[in-house]
């Protein structure tokens, strides 16, 4: 198999995009505890906090990506030709003034920093609350985390969506969706939740999650699961009827390549197996109370995630075809990338105890019933 330079910058952005969905993930479910205070968070933050300082490595990860011949390789909007016929044409032309390297690369910059320094804050506060020796402190640190994680939210949702514009949509620059970026947002939350909920199962039974964990809680974790795959279901649902009852030739060639021909069958395994059987497993609670099978449900998300960023990003290069070699590719970046990122996940994780130390809302949980 001979694989091109372009080919090998497709997989690394499907690679790319996937490993940067946990984090953002993980940084939103974070802030999600924070302000509801649920006791399903508590045995899960530290993970979370540990995804959330990933930005710095997915930053350096994305400087090939700010490279000019990068762009100029992936992004059609940036060759000369295809650049002037969108100017030319009234329906394009105000997003070729969106759409410029120099715009392109100080965005990812901003978004960046921004990630960067929302996770810098919601961190260095849950040291201090671990480092109090006060209830007043304690509680001060509580209500920091609720005061900045209702604006975080919102800020996450608008550096998200811009950023996936910016990085995915704009690989095919005439088509547009305005509910592309919460897709986005639920896949990121989505795989982030099957992504701890695994790495729960694999320390469950060591101290302190074997003391401290009950049924309910993981229940509460499948049906925080259960939530997102509904709200999946229902976006990409909605985003296609949509599309499809407007019947405008600029928005129906993105879906004629997904839903036709040999993209089709990867749609049909995202419906079956992305939406149908996880929402009737995580249905019964006999599911949801067991780690173990919650755990299975959740390593199933985390592969079907994968094939669904794949599914929206590679048929914008090959809207005909399904190639094994690119496939095969792909599947290689996802590996090497997630071993590097895994490996600085666990450091990162080692980092804090493993628990939250001081939070005013743990006493309650660690008191919590324990049922079957």
């Amino acid at each position: 198999m001979n694989f091109t330079l372009q080919t090998i910058l497709r997989a690394y952005t499907v690679g790319y995009i996937y490993w940067f969905l946990i984090p953002m993930g993980c940084t939103a479910i974070l802030m999600l505890h924070h302000l509801v205070s649920g006791p399903w968070g508590y045995p899960i933050r530290r993970m979370l906090e540990a995804g959330s300082r990933m930005f710095g490595l997915m930053a350096v990860l994305f400087i090939p990506v700010l490279a000019g011949m990068w762009m100029k390789i992936l992004y059609p909007w940036t060759f000369d030709e295809h650049r002037a016929e969108m100017l030319a044409n009234p329906n394009y032309a105000f997003k070729m003034r969106y759409l410029t390297q120099q715009g392109f690369t100080v965005r990812a910059i901003l978004y960046f920093v921004v990630l960067i320094g929302l996770a810098f804050l919601l961190n260095r506060w849950s040291r201090q609350q671990d480092a109090a020796t006060d209830s007043e402190t304690e509680l001060a640190m509580k209500h920091r985390f609720e005061a900045i994680s209702g604006p975080g939210i919102i800020v996450w949702a608008l550096v998200l969506t811009f950023a996936m514009i910016d990085w995915v949509m704009s690989l095919e620059p005439e088509w547009f969706s305005t509910i592309y970026g919460m897709i986005f947002m639920i896949v990121g939350i989505l795989t982030a939740i099957s992504f701890v909920i695994v790495l729960l199962r694999s320390r469950a039974s060591q101290a302190p999650y074997n003391d401290t964990i009950t049924p309910q809680q993981y229940n509460d974790l499948g049906n925080l699961m259960l939530a997102f795959t509904m709200l999946w279901a229902y976006l990409n649902f909605s985003q296609y009827l949509i599309i499809w009852a407007a019947n405008i030739k600029d928005e129906i060639p993105w879906y004629m390549s997904r839903s036709m021909g040999p993209w089709s069958k990867i749609a049909l395994i995202l419906i079956v197996l992305h939406f149908a059987l996880p929402f009737l497993l995580l249905l019964q609670r006999n599911v949801k109370r067991r780690v173990e099978r919650l755990s299975r449900v959740a390593g199933m998300m985390l592969v079907l995630s994968m094939v669904d960023v794949y599914w929206l990003i590679q048929p914008a290069f090959e809207p005909d075809k399904v190639l094994f070699g690119p496939m095969l590719l792909d599947l290689v970046f996802i590996v090497l990338i997630g071993a590097i990122w895994l490996a600085v996940y666990f450091w990162q994780l080692k980092r804090m105890p493993l628990l939250p130390l001081h939070d005013p809302r743990f006493e309650g949980v660690l008191h919590h019933e324990h049922g079957d």
